[in-house]
């Protein structure tokens, strides 16, 4: 089976099956694949992020260090917190690798995934935010996303420019129904802007009980219309709601059908840990073409 790579199935951000957030996680070891193949695998996926851990010397079972690289179903991205915390599961949890941290090579750089009593952090650059005035681009955003009366409370507007993405902060009463009852018109999303600027938009509101805050994460320009939990938009969540909780630790849900719940630590050194726990729903082999 030269042509046969290992592949899974996982959840990020839960330990209950078939929520959180699914990745595809194929280990393509020291194989040197296309910048063709490995989109079209992502596209016959088709989650919202496949995965490709690869190392040259390693050996997966017993090595700290990897290349990790992510592709949505339409292009590669530089930073995807669900799919390194399924990366990392499936080093931990399905070869029972027994390294405390593993390392991943990626464009974001040096990635560390921590095997933490339960939970997997990692450890993310952080993508602060910068407070916008509200454009008529970002006009056209709001009438996509809310009704008339939930358009009312919006609060401001935000955007991370390394991270591309624009934060929409709601007003403290704007509850966990009111964010869950979103319903946009994701179809039209893309025609108000060509992903120069930001490629999603998250809508995020204070949390209450157990939760700090809350959000929902819409990315029509990476080719998904909501992503079910999301690491890389709590590296831009968590400086904002720090600032404002005047919090450093914080839990955070991503109110999505699926949903899964985040843990934060911001950092001295100007990055931020993010939690979750993993659960492998899916174990197979990806059979390659024998051009490949």
């Amino acid at each position: 089976m030269d042509n046969a790579l290992d592949i899974y199935t996982i959840d990020a951000f839960t330990s209950v099956p078939f929520s959180g957030n699914p990745a595809a996680i194929c280990h393509i070891r020291n194989r040197s694949l296309s910048e063709e193949m490995l989109q079209k695998i992502a596209t016959e996926m088709n989650l919202s992020e496949t995965a490709y851990v690869k190392s040259d010397k390693e050996n997966f079972q017993e090595g700290s260090n990897f290349s990790l690289r992510w592709f949505t179903p339409t292009n590669e991205v530089k930073l995807c917190g669900h799919a390194t915390l399924a990366a990392a599961a499936s080093l931990f949890y399905v070869l029972r690798n027994p390294n405390p941290v593993i390392t991943f090579n990626t464009l974001s750089g040096e990635l560390r995934a921590r095997n933490d009593n339960g939970y997997i952090t990692l450890d993310l650059p952080m993508n602060p935010p910068v407070k916008q005035d509200i454009s008529p681009e970002v006009r056209a955003i709001f009438d996509l996303i809310f009704t008339p009366t939930a358009k009312d409370r919006i609060q401001e507007v935000w955007l991370s420019p390394s991270a591309q993405k624009l934060v929409i902060r709601m007003n403290d009463d704007f509850a966990q129904k009111d964010i869950e009852e979103l319903n946009p018109d994701i179809s039209k999303m893309t025609e108000t802007h060509d992903g120069s600027k930001y490629k999603g938009v998250i809508v995020t509101t204070k949390g209450s009980g157990d939760y700090d805050f809350l959000s929902r994460y819409f990315a029509p320009w990476n080719g998904i219309p909501e992503d079910p939990v999301t690491g890389s938009a709590h590296t831009v969540l968590a400086p904002l709601w720090g600032e404002i909780l005047g919090k450093k630790e914080m839990l955070a849900r991503q109110c999505s059908k699926r949903g899964g719940d985040l843990k934060i630590a911001l950092r001295e050194d100007g990055r931020v840990d993010v939690g979750g726990k993993a659960i492998v729903v899916l174990k197979g082999n990806l059979m390659l073409p024998k051009e490949a």
